[in-house]
């Protein structure tokens, strides 16, 4: 069962990065994962979640800090 911090931070992710137009495909070719990977974490049909070192190349990819991916208070 996914925690309310991970939801938070998969929501941010999908929410910033579509923002800025990248497909999962192309997320996916940028941190090094496989196609199906942000899919399955973005469906919560799984137990997938990012870990730290997904979330510093996600931000490395959206240009964005790793602090932006987090709530600004504890949940």
């Amino acid at each position: 069962m996914l925690t309310k911090i991970e939801i938070f931070a998969i929501n941010k992710v999908k929410e910033l990065r579509t923002a800025k137009k990248i497909s999962q495909a192309e997320l996916s070719d940028r941190i090094g994962v496989s196609l199906g990977f942000i899919g399955k974490i973005e469906s919560f049909k799984y137990n997938s979640k990012y870990n730290l070192n997904h979330i510093n190349n996600i931000s490395k990819a959206l240009g964005i800090s790793p602090k932006d991916l987090l709530p600004k208070k504890p949940l």
